[in-house]
Parts: structure tokens; C-alpha cells; sequence
């Protein structure tokens, strides 16, 4: 990884600066954002909290200006300052169709659940709204059916939760599995009851009048609102499957809510992924059927034992432990491209096989048809170099990313920007793009140009916080740097007595799970032998929606984590006064795909750290940096550890784009801080970081 570069402050300058920001047009209804988010008007009344904020205003006047005139924003608002509220009220009002696409499905829920009911009673909008998920988030009759017949189950726990199952499916309306609190998310048995687009029977259902994912489509076609996530977005744009595709025609304004994910899962769609699970999961499939409408004649175990035994041996290929390797890196020595060979082999083996039993059941079919477009898939992904040159060029990069009991191959465009631009062409219509974290140091150029959106408008609001008096950015002395051989523990080290000040209410940010589990493992001596009873909650323990609720109610916990916990966690209060960052949030260097896109770019002249690896690290690090001052009475410190932060050139641009918070060196005005009911008096000290 190229994050040493000795590149000097007016190379950056040169590069990243921010372009003036453009003057705000006067909009026709303008006077009215005025009323509805003045003193008197109608959110007061409906949300108790609410107090006039002009950052909030002017953000909600230019998203009605830019859907007035069916055109693009971007649009960034600082943590406070309200901006659900700023493109919900125009949405209601002046959008027409909507569709609202947020980053996951917890914020779906709340914005559907919470925030728009709250903002449709206080405007008395005349607006129908709708969910629409994943199919893999609503109950299958057919497949639940199936699974209570065939008796398949190996645990207690999953018959357990197969009978909530057949009692809620009988009382929902939605089948929506997230009002089944009583069964985890992350129970195995959910798989076998819900469809996937493969095995989907579609029409030919007996149950296709009641389907819980049909229903909730029909409901989204005739919604004015439609709140869907970046995930069934781009998944149904990429497979033209249904939700988004059939919606998208009809929309007149779409907005994009934490839209800086926007770039990472495009690019995850609009790419191609074939693993050896999809294989193993269509033979289960094919022996179910295979007994169930032609046990005579075919000997359905032995065709599917062979296929399974190829799928398993190519993930065999590579070792355990998260290997991810492009198609160049693999020795034409490896094993992997012999068994690459007999898995498709036996994948033509199992299509014979099931083409000629296919016109004994309809489901036969269906997996015939699956067996094909594997088969194709795996075909796809390695083609013949062409005259001397890979076949993707710039356009993909082929890689492998080995699993516990998988190996995935993928196919990924190394700019999803000419595809995103094709998809936003055609129909005239408003495009909203709004996040706490979209430009660097006020600069858009970085997310816009990953999108295809080069000189559309951008504006950032500042938060209301006043983060001088709220808190302190603290980038402690005397660390090493961070590859060293036990770097760790010396930040464990370093961030010890702070934790002990703050009094727990801690969270430790983490760029590896490796760093996770030696930060915990240290954290857990440490507190014994020093006496401090700070409950300790680690990433992977338990699921974070648990997590999160035990960290809050705690009130004096610390909670380990890595990427998960960097984003869209809202812990306001005394509960979290601290939030130590272990690592600059730099991509893994082996990135396959990080790799070829800096490649790309190098040959056209470009510098692929200051224009890729940079822009990408701060964005992240301000997400992890939001999660410390989350309302007008928080206060805390926002511990970055990293020495680079100071010792490298491109150092000042990184704390340049953080809160202002004060700033301080020295780990005696931190303790001191926490000591105190009022902060410090407010001037920078130590040296500058």
C-alpha cells in the first residue's frame, strides 16, 4: 500500500481542494419550507424536540428547488442536523412518486415505522407509503410447506422456531421476518423458509395469490412513497428481477439516504458473484424434488454426491482464512483451474441428467433451469485472452475470496460510474444524494466522479454541534508506527488510562477483526487486574442490535468493534463519552479490486493514493468520528491513534475534514477534561495534530 508517499502539502492542494460552493438558488417554494420549519409551524407541535435550525431549512429549500426543477443534488449535512426531516418534508409535498433508499434494513424500519408517519400527520400530506425488501425478508408459504413436511431439521432450537413460524405466518399481513422478534435473525431455519429468486416457483405456485413478496410489490407500484435499501435497489436494478425495475419507470424523485455506501454496493451488484454454495444448495435442492416426483429410474444421491464432491474440492484449492486473490495472482500451476474444469463438468453431468426428467415436475424444471445458469456463470467468469490482452481490460477484475465453506468467484467493474450514469439517463426526474460524510475537506469531487456525476450540484451544511466546547480530538505521543509488531497492544496501552477517566463509556474502533480480538483479549486482563468493572462487549459475541441495547443500558460499558460499528449506531448521551479509533481506516492493501483500480488509474497519469486510497480512508474516518457527538448536550473524546495523522504530509487534510473539535496532545488535559463537569478552557495545545 502506497499510504507513505512523500507527497507535499500543495500536491494535495492541487488535487483535493474544495470548489467554491455553488450560490443557492431561490426556489418557488421556499417560503414555505420557511413556515413549515419556523417557529410556529407544523414539526413543533408533532415533535416535541424540535427547534427551528437554519442548516436544516436550507438544506430541505435546495432539495425542493432541485426536485422543482426534476434535477440532481448532493447533499451533505453535518451529524445534528437533521436532514431525514430536511428531504422528507419536500418529498411529501412536492415529489410525486417517491422512492427513499436508505443504507440498511434498521433504518428502512425506522423511517417507515417512525420518521414518516411523524412528518405525514404534522404536514397532514394525503401520502400512501410503502416497505419493500429483499425477498429473502418475507415468509414462503410454499417453502415453509416443504420444510414442515420433509422433517429436516438437526437442532431443537430450529423446530422451536419453525413453530413460531407457522403461527406467525397465519396472523401477519407483511410475512416481514423482522416483526418475528422471537426467532434471531441469524437463525439457520430462516433459509429454508423463504425463497430465493432461484428457487422462486413463481406463477405455477398454489400459493402465488398470497405471496408476501408479490404483495408487498403491488403495495410499492401503488405507494406514493416507497422505502426500499441500497442492497434490493441495486440488486433488482443489476437482475431487472421485479421491485426496483418494475418502480423505477413510474418514480419521480429518488433519494438516496447514507449515500456515501453508494459506490461499494453498486459496485457489489453491478458485478457478478458464482460460488460453490449456490452449487451445494441446488443439489440439496435437486435430491428433494428428484425423490419427491421421480424416485424411479435415477438414483438421485449418487448424481448429486458427485457434483457436491467437485463443488467441495475446488473450495479446497485454497486455504482457509480469507484468501482473496485476482485471476493473475493464482500459479497456472494452482489445482484450482483443474477443478474449476470438473465442476463444470459435473454440472453438465447433473443438467442431462435433469433435462431428461424434467417434464415429471415443474420444480424438476426450475432446477434444471438454475443447474444452466450456473453452469454459464462459471463459464462466464474465466474467458481466453484475446490477442495477448486480458479480456477485462479496464473494465473487471476477475478475483477469488475463499470462505469457511465456500469459494466465490467474482467478476467486478473497476468503475461503476459509466453504469450508474446509463441508469440515471432517460426519464426526467429529481435525484437526491444525501450523508453526513460525502465530501473531503468540502470537496465533492471523489464521491461524485465514482458516480458518474461530475459537476452536478453539492452542498455541505455544517452540524449545529459546537464541537469546540463539545469535545476534544486527542492524538496521543509516542505511539509507533502502525505495521509495527505489537502496535496493538501499545494503543491498548496508551488508551487504558483514558478509558479508566472516562469511566468506561467507550468505544473502541478497530480497522481488522485480528485488532478486535487482541483489543478484547487485553482489555479483559487488563480490567481484572486493575479492578475496573466496565462491562466488556465484543463484535461477533452477540448480534449488534444486542450488542448496542446492553452497551446503552450498561452505562459505563466499552464495546470492541471493526466496520459494523463505524456507521449508522446512534448512542446519544453519557452512555458514550469516548471514542478511541485504532488505525487510520486505509483499504487492506491485497484488495484485488482496490489494486486494479489504482493500477487503472496510474496509467492515466493519475496518483492512485491521493485520488482513490485518501479520499476513501477520510470518508470512513469521518463516519467512525460521528458516532461521538450525537446531540447538543454530548461531550466526549475522539482518541485517534494513529501517529500518521501527524507524521505524514497528507495528515493535515485528514484531521482538516474531522469536527473541529479542540485539539490536544497531551493525555493530562483528556484526563482532566473527564474530571471536570465543563471543559477546559478552549485553545488548542500541545503540538498541532
Amino acid at each position: 500500500m502506497t499510504d507513505h508517499l512523500p507527497l507535499s502539502e500543495s500536491d494535495l492542494d492541487a488535487d483535493l481542494d474544495a470548489a467554491p460552493a455553488p450560490s443557492e438558488p431561490a426556489g418557488k417554494y421556499d417560503a414555505e419550507v420557511d413556515r413549515i420549519f419556523g417557529a410556529g409551524g407544523p414539526l413543533a407541535p408533532a415533535v416535541g424536540t424540535f427547534k427551528p435550525r437554519q442548516s436544516q431549512t436550507e438544506m430541505a429549500k435546495a432539495i425542493a428547488h432541485a426536485i422543482s426543477e426534476q434535477g440532481t443534488l448532493i447533499a451533505e449535512a453535518g451529524t445534528g442536523t437533521g436532514k431525514t426531516f430536511a428531504y422528507l418534508v419536500p418529498a411529501l409535498l412536492w415529489g410525486g412518486k417517491t422512492i427513499i433508499s436508505t443504507g440498511t434494513k434498521n433504518l428502512q424500519d425506522q423511517l417507515f415505522s417512525r420518521d414518516i408517519p411523524t412528518v405525514r400527520a404534522a404536514l397532514r400530506a394525503p401520502v400512501s407509503v410503502a416497505l419493500l425488501k429483499g425477498r429473502s425478508n418475507y415468509l414462503c408459504h410454499y417453502h415453509l410447506e416443504r420444510t414442515l413436511s420433509n422433517g429436516r431439521l438437526t437442532s431443537r432450537d430450529d423446530v422451536g422456531h419453525l413453530r413460531e413460524i407457522s403461527r406467525f405466518i397465519k396472523m401477519s399481513q407483511s410475512g416481514d421476518k423482522a416483526e418475528l422478534t422471537k426467532v434471531p435473525e441469524t437463525a439457520s431455519v430462516w433459509n429454508l423458509v423463504t425463497s430465493t429468486r432461484e428457487n422462486c416457483v413463481g406463477q405455477e405456485c398454489q400459493y402465488y395469490q398470497d405471496c408476501f413478496v408479490m404483495k408487498a410489490r403491488r403495495e410499492a407500484q401503488q405507494a406514493d412513497v416507497v422505502v426500499v435499501n441500497h442492497h434490493l435497489f441495486f440488486a433488482d436494478v443489476a437482475l431487472k428481477e421485479g421491485g426496483m425495475a418494475e418502480l423505477l419507470p413510474s418514480a419521480n424523485t429518488i433519494i438516496f439516504d447514507e449515500a456515501h455506501q453508494l459506490p461499494e454496493v453498486a459496485t457489489l451488484f453491478f458485478g457478478t458473484t458464482v460460488s460453490t454454495g449456490q452449487v451445494l444448495e441446488l443439489c440439496r435442492d435437486v435430491l428433494a424434488e428428484g425423490l419427491a416426483h421421480a424416485r424411479g429410474g435415477v438414483d438421485w444421491a449418487k448424481v448429486v454426491t458427485v457434483v457436491e464432491k467437485a463443488a467441495r474440492d475446488l473450495r479446497l484449492t485454497f486455504p482457509e482464512g480469507g484468501t482473496r486473490l485476482s485471476l493473475p495472482q493464482i500459479p497456472p500451476t494452482s489445482e484450482f483451474f483443474p477443478a474449476l474444469g470438473k465442476l463444470k463438468e459435473e454440472l453438465e453431468g447433473l443438467i442431462d441428467v435433469l433435462e431428461a426428467q424434467a417434464e415429471r415436475a415443474e420444480t424438476i424444471e426450475q432446477c434444471r433451469v438454475r443447474a444452466v445458469e450456473l453452469l454459464e456463470q462459471y463459464k462466464a467468469w474465466k474467458s481466453e485472452p484475446k490477442k495477448g490482452k486480458e479480456v477485462e481490460g479496464d473494465d473487471a477484475v476477475l478475483w477469488v475470496e475463499a470462505f469457511s465453506s465456500s469459494l466465490q468467484l467474482h467478476k467486478t467493474p473497476l468503475s461503476i460510474a459509466p453504469i450508474f450514469a446509463g441508469q440515471r439517463a432517460g426519464t426526467p426526474r429529481s435525484w437526491i444524494f444525501t450523508s453526513a460524510t460525502l465530501a473531503v475537506k468540502n470537496d465533492f469531487k471523489h464521491f461524485s466522479a465514482q458516480l458518474g456525476m461530475t459537476g452536478e450540484p453539492a452542498q455541505s451544511w455544517p452540524s449545529p454541534f459546537n464541537y469546540q466546547e463539545q469535545g476534544i480530538l486527542y492524538v496521543p505521543t509516542g505511539l509507533p508506527e502502525p505495521n509495527t509488531f505489537g502496535y496493538t497492544d501499545a494503543v491498548v496501552d496508551m488508551a487504558l488510562p483514558v478509558i479508566e477517566a472516562a469511566g468506561g463509556r467507550c468505544f473502541f474502533l478497530c480497522t481488522t477483526i485480528r485488532a478486535v480480538n487482541r483489543v478484547a483479549e487485553r482489555l479483559r486482563e487488563e480490567f481484572a487486574a486493575r479492578g475496573l468493572d466496565f462491562p466488556l462487549f465484543v463484535q461477533g459475541e452477540r448480534g449488534r442490535t444486542e450488542l448496542l441495547d446492553s452497551f446503552r443500558n450498561a452505562g459505563n460499558a466499552v464495546l470492541v468493534g471493526s466496520q459494523s460499528f463505524w456507521e449508522g449506531v446512534d448512542v446519544r448521551g453519557e452512555a458514550l463519552s469516548l471514542v478511541i479509533i485504532d488505525k487510520l481506516p486505509f483499504a487492506p492493501p491485497d484488495d484485488p479490486v482496490l489494486a486494479a483500480r489504482i493500477e487503472v488509474m496510474e496509467k492515466k497519469g493519475m496518483n492512485g493514493f491521493v485520488h482513490h486510497t485518501l479520499p476513501e480512508a477520510i470518508i470512513n474516518l469521518k463516519q467512525g468520528a460521528g458516532r461521538l457527538i450525537r446531540d447538543v448536550e454530548d461531550r466526549g473524546v475522539l482518541m485517534l491513534c494513529d501517529p500518521r495523522v501527524i507524521s505524514k504530509p497528507y495528515g493535515r487534510r485528514i484531521w482538516q475534514s474531522l469536527p473541529p473539535f479542540r485539539r490536544t496532545r497531551v493525555q493530562a488535559e483528556v484526563i482532566e477534561f473527564f474530571a471536570t463537569s465543563n471543559p477546559p478552557p478552549g485553545k488548542d495545545s500541545g503540538s498541532e495534530p
